[in-house]
Parts: structure tokens; sequence; C-alpha cells
């Protein structure tokens, strides 16, 4: 593994010597997310990452792993499944070849985050790359760490703007001991409402969603994760038919990778909300999170899907977008807020003082 590090901070240094920019790549199955990277063949280099994989370390009983970014996330899996252990927040795939490395570089969660929480609720430290090749380490690989800023947390969802995340240091959890599934015919207000009925309730709801199915009409799915008698009361209190352990393992997939037939569609918004935000003016969404996630199809108008989306507290993404054309002027991602932006801006000119790393994939003109 040392090779390969070698190997990557040689080809960093010399794009840095030669004024090229870096496109850092791993697997590339979350490549369609972000702006596209600006520059041309002859002003950047693409730098392979996938290469630099394996689990560090590994401690059970302690709860923490740490892998080498290009370590494929279905091996994670695998050694975690063995331990009757998971990654938290759920992320999707998105592709066989999925790592770690760009599962935290884009930040992403599946339908567990409405529970567990975010992916940067679980990353305690990072290996990061600089311009120069060298390696800054930010954060421990202990649930307990030192005093100062969370940088390690900051770099979770920036797209590699501030360089390569060469090792990622995070918590897992325990399996929950029994999944269970219900299902209900409903339309989205009534789905809506029965968020915000059950948000103040300690139910061990891990999961839910709703999907459009013909006009206002479709189907709530809720799923409960815990002790069997924890579950066996909230089926009590929660109205729907259950499904089959194996449907509704299919079920919650189709929605982490986007499999679903709601998601056959060139171009798919993300709108992210406070959960109990109301209804939004727009297509019929499929709704996930607890109200908080809504993804969207056939948008017409960028600007109020935009509006609307801060006027109830939060933000509207172009996720997926079928070419460069489809992209708003300012970017796919909501613009920044001035401070956030501003922040960003700082931070990176302190950690990519040279401005080498994915330009424009997270802020246009970054």
């Amino acid at each position: 593994m040392s090779f390969v590090l070698n190997e990557l901070s040689e080809q960093v240094i010399a794009a840095a010597a030669s004024h090229k920019r870096v496109l850092v790549k791993g697997s590339g199955s979350k490549g369609f997310y972000g702006n596209p990277a600006s520059g041309t063949t002859e002003n950047m280099i693409l730098l392979d990452v996938a290469a630099y994989k394996g689990v560090i370390e590994y401690e059970p009983s302690e709860l923490v792993m740490t892998a080498a970014c290009g370590t494929p996330l279905q091996e994670i899996e695998k050694l975690l499944d063995e331990q009757n252990q998971m990654l938290p927040w759920e992320p999707p795939h998105f592709g066989p070849g999925a790592t770690i490395g760009g599962t935290i570089a884009t930040g992403l969660a599946g339908p567990r985050r409405m529970s567990a929480g975010a992916t940067a609720d679980f990353v305690l430290g990072t290996r990061m790359m600089n311009a120069e090749g060298g390696l800054l380490r930010f954060g421990g690989q202990v649930m307990k760490n030192v005093a100062g800023y969370d940088v390690s947390r900051l770099l979770v969802g920036s797209l590699g703007i501030f360089g390569p995340l060469m090792e990622i240091s995070f918590k897992v959890l325990p399996k929950p001991l029994v999944e269970k599934t219900l299902r209900h015919a409903c339309t989205i207000n009534q789905a809506l409402d029965l968020f915000r009925q059950v948000h103040a309730r300690s139910l061990c709801i891990s999961a839910s969603s709703w999907v459009p199915k013909e006009g206002k009409n479709g189907h709530l799915y809720v799923r409960l994760s815990g002790s069997g008698v924890a579950v066996s009361q909230a089926k009590t209190q929660l109205p729907g038919d259950e499904l089959a352990d194996a449907d509704a393992r299919a079920f919650w997939l189709s929605l982490r990778e986007q499999t679903h037939p709601f998601f056959n569609d060139a171009t798919i918004w993300r709108v992210a909300v406070p959960p109990l935000a109301g209804k939004m003016n727009e297509a019929i969404p499929l709704v996930e999170w607890g109200g908080a996630q809504r993804w969207l199809r056939q948008v017409q108008d960028t600007r109020h899907v935009r509006h609307n989306a801060q006027q109830l507290g939060g933000h509207a993404t172009l996720f997926r977008y079928p070419g460069p054309d489809a992209i708003p002027g300012d970017g796919v991602f909501h613009p920044f807020r001035s401070n956030i932006e501003g922040i960003t801006r700082r931070l990176k000119n302190a950690l990519d003082p040279r401005g080498i790393f994915n330009p424009d994939r997270l802020i246009k003109n970054l």
C-alpha cells in the first residue's frame, strides 16, 4: 500500500509542478454527482485512487474501522456482516465498484439516515493528500478525539475539492435484532400527516417513504428496527400490512440504489427540507426520511423549485442530469449562503492554495 501511496503522491507533485489540475477518481460510481470538473485533457490529469485499498484497522468490540479510500464498500460490508455490524448511514453504492472514499467524498446516505444520522456523524478522522503530495491528518481513530476544529467532518461531501481523502476512520453499529416493514395505501397528504404524528413518538422507525402510484395515490412504507418487543409494539400503533422480509429488503435497496422505477428518468432533483415542512407545489415527489428528503422529476422551472425549497427552510439539488446543457448557470447545487461559501473558499485556500483539486465540482469557479 505504501508503494501506491508514494506513486499517487508523485503524480500530484508532478501535476502541481506543471500547473495542471487534478481530477480525483475512484471507481466512478458516483461520477455523475456534482458539477462537471472544468478543464481540458491538456491541463488536467486523472488521479485514480482506486488502487489504494484495504482495511487498515478494524476493532469490532470498539465499533471502529479505518480503511483506505479505494476499499470497495462491498468488501467493508461483508467484513462487518460477519460481525453482525453495519454502516449506520446505509450509503448508496450506485455501482458494484463503489468505494469508501467516494462514499465519504459525496456524503450521500440511504434510507436509515433519518434515524441513524448523516454520513458526517460517523466520521472520526481522515488522512488527506495536499498539493505538495504530503498527507494531512484530521481527527483520529477513536470516538473521543482531541479538542479543536473537526475538519474531518467538513471534508464529508466536499467532492474532493480540498484534496483526495486517502484514509478514513469511521464508526459502525450493530445490526438491529429485528426489522419489519409496513405498507399502507394513502395520499401524500395523509403520509405527511402521519409523519407529523409519529415525529415526537418514540417508535423504532428506521426508514420511511411515500411512493406515488397514480395521481395523488401511493403507498407509505415504514421500516421498524429494534428488539422484537419494540417492533411488535410499534406495529400496533401504525397502519399498514407487513411485507415479506425479502420484499422489504428489495424495496429499501431499490430506494438506496435508485433502481426503483420512479428514478427511470434522465433528470432527477433532490429536495432537502425540515421533516415537518409542508407540501411543495411541484410535481408529485417520492418522499423519504419522514418528509425531509423529496425526489422530483420532470421539473419545468428550476428557480421555482429552489425558491420553494428555500421558503421551506431547505435546498434543491439537480441530482442527475442528461448533459451539461441541463445544468443551471449557478451549478447543480443550491446556491450556498454567503457565509457558508466564504468558509468553503477560505478552507480551499488553506488546504489547496494552488487550486488544483477537482475544480468546480462543488461550487462554480472554485
